[in-house]
This record gives structure tokens, C-alpha cells and sequence, in this order.
């Protein structure tokens, strides 16, 4: 059988491009449109709903020229792909926040789950994981122990911020208006006696929060249940994630709660070394991949 060949027709250059330039370009799909590859581009840099950037910033990150920049940018808020704050900084749109943060959601679940499953092979007690989306922390992966007598969660759960130790680990590191309104999506319910329910107390138990680097939460939305969590940091620093480790109160002792304890925040700062290695990796990638503009 016989090829044939396919004649790609090429604007010529005004100047004389790098080798560089032309090796990828022969990589580049024929109809590839570069003005829409620049704009799903930057809306990859928002990687959570709380990542602000304004025009220099966007223009370090993509290395497009200022006007073609202002220009792409001015098109994605007209569509409401964007929205520019009132500094002039841009951020997520919410008519592409969820379906953005799901797929980084998911990314960072298959990065993590390794991690989960040698925490839960470590003390045979359920391990979970949990993903900030908008203003509501829901799971997104759970390992379950082996053990007759265990605690149990539910992926796709909703966590309440007041008395779930993932929810308390990521909401504590957010800003104050942030966490005001993670707190009046869910409302102060109470689960059991022990449930937090006065504004002034969980605010207090954030500050502790921050300042141990892990949260508890002992029978406060279930009776003889106790978890402990700790926060997952992407590449901006910003508390997106939280790993929790749950287990029955009566296979709980101080010296096994130390355990979890130091074993829980090293899986969660090892988490934390991915999401940001990883990222820095795929946007170098993405710079070396992307075509460039001459």
C-alpha cells in the first residue's frame, strides 16, 4: 500500500524562525487555532475560586504581548469566563468554576490516593479525602479499614466546617470573609452534644487549627466516631484539600493518637510537595508545548 502524502500549506515567516520554533510548529494540529489555545491557556492558571491575577501577572505566566493579552482577556469576561475584580485583577467566573474545579478535583485525587491508601494500610482505620469546591467541602476518596468495628464515610458527602475534622482542616486556613460564608452555606447544626454551634467558639477552634497545622473532631457529629485531618496545599498555597484519618473511640489511646497524628501530617505535607512539584512541572510543559507567537 502506497501513502500518501498530505501538502500543509505554511505562511512564511517575515523572519527567519529558530529550529526550536519550527520543530514544535511541525507538532501543531493544522487547524489549531492559537488566539483559542492562548485563552483556555490562562483560564488553566485559576486552578481554585480564590486565585486572583491581574494583567501583569497573566502576561509573565502565558509570555503573550500585553495587547493581544488585554484584548483575550477582555473577550473571556465579556463571556463571563472571567471576572475582574475591582483592583483590576482577574478571577473564575462561576460558569466555569465547578467544571474546572472538578477536574483539578479529580487530578488530585488520582495524585493523592497512593498516600491514602499506605495511611490506611498503616493502622487499618478508614482514610479519607476532601476537596474545597466554591464554598462547600465534599469527599472525593475514601479507603475504608478492615476491621469489623470501624467508622465509615461516603464519598460525595457534603461536610458541615464546624464538626468535621477535613471540613475544620481546610476551612481554618481560608480568609476571614471566606470562611464566613463556607460557614453560612452549611449552617451551625448540631449532630450530637458535642458539636460546636456558637460562632465566637469555632472561630476560636480555627485559630488553634492554624496554629497546631491539624484538626480533631471527637464525637461531634457522631457519637464514639473520632477523626483527625489535616489541610493539602496547592501551588498558591491555598487550602484546597484535606486528608482525615476516622476510627471508633475505643481503639484510641494517646500513644495511637500521636501516631495518626505525625503519620497523617507527613502524608498530608507529602500531598501538598505533588500538587505544587506537579504543577510547576505541567506548566512548563504547557510552555514548552504551547505554540509560540512570533
Amino acid at each position: 500500500m502506497s501513502e500518501t502524502a498530505i501538502k500543509v500549506r505554511r505562511r512564511r515567516s517575515k523572519s527567519k524562525a529558530s529550529s526550536n520554533v519550527r520543530s514544535e510548529t511541525a507538532f501543531t494540529p493544522e487547524y489549531y487555532s492559537k488566539a483559542i489555545g492562548r485563552a483556555l491557556d490562562i483560564l488553566e492558571y485559576f486552578s481554585d475560586s480564590e486565585t486572583t491575577l491581574n494583567l501583569t501577572e497573566i502576561a509573565q505566566l502565558s509570555q503573550i504581548p500585553d495587547a493581544s493579552l488585554f484584548r483575550i482577556l477582555l473577550t473571556l469576561e465579556h463571556h463571563r469566563y472571567l471576572q475582574r475584580n475591582q483592583d483590576g485583577s482577574y478571577k473564575m467566573a462561576p460558569k466555569v468554576l465547578f467544571g474546572i474545579l472538578y477536574e483539578y478535583a479529580e487530578d488530585i485525587r488520582q495524585r493523592v490516593h497512593p498516600l491514602l491508601v499506605n495511611l490506611n494500610q498503616r493502622f487499618d482505620e478508614t482514610v479519607s479525602l476532601a476537596y474545597l469546591f466554591g464554598d462547600k467541602i465534599q469527599v472525593i476518596d475514601v479507603l475504608d479499614a478492615f476491621n469489623e468495628v470501624r467508622a465509615t464515610n461516603t464519598l460525595g458527602k457534603l461536610l458541615p466546617p464546624h464538626c468535621s475534622s477535613m471540613a475544620k482542616a481546610i476551612t481554618a486556613f481560608q480568609t476571614k470573609d471566606r470562611i464566613e460564608r463556607i460557614i453560612q452555606v452549611y449552617g451551625l447544626v448540631r449532630f450530637s452534644e458535642k458539636t460546636i454551634v456558637d460562632r465566637l467558639a469555632l472561630l476560636d477552634e480555627y485559630e488553634k487549627i492554624k496554629k497546631n497545622g491539624w484538626s480533631m473532631e471527637r464525637e461531634e457529629s457522631a457519637v464514639g466516631i473520632c477523626c483527625f485531618g489535616a489541610p493539602v496545599f496547592n501551588e498558591k498555597r491555598h487550602a484546597v484539600a484535606a486528608i482525615s484519618v476516622m476510627c471508633p473511640l475505643i481503639r484510641i489511646t494517646p500513644e495511637r493518637e500521636g501516631e495518626i497524628i505525625r503519620e497523617l501530617l507527613n502524608t498530608a505535607r507529602e500531598a501538598s510537595r505533588i500538587l505544587q512539584s506537579d504543577s510547576s512541572s505541567r506548566r512548563e510543559d504547557d510552555e514548552a508545548d504551547s505554540p509560540k507567537v512570533v
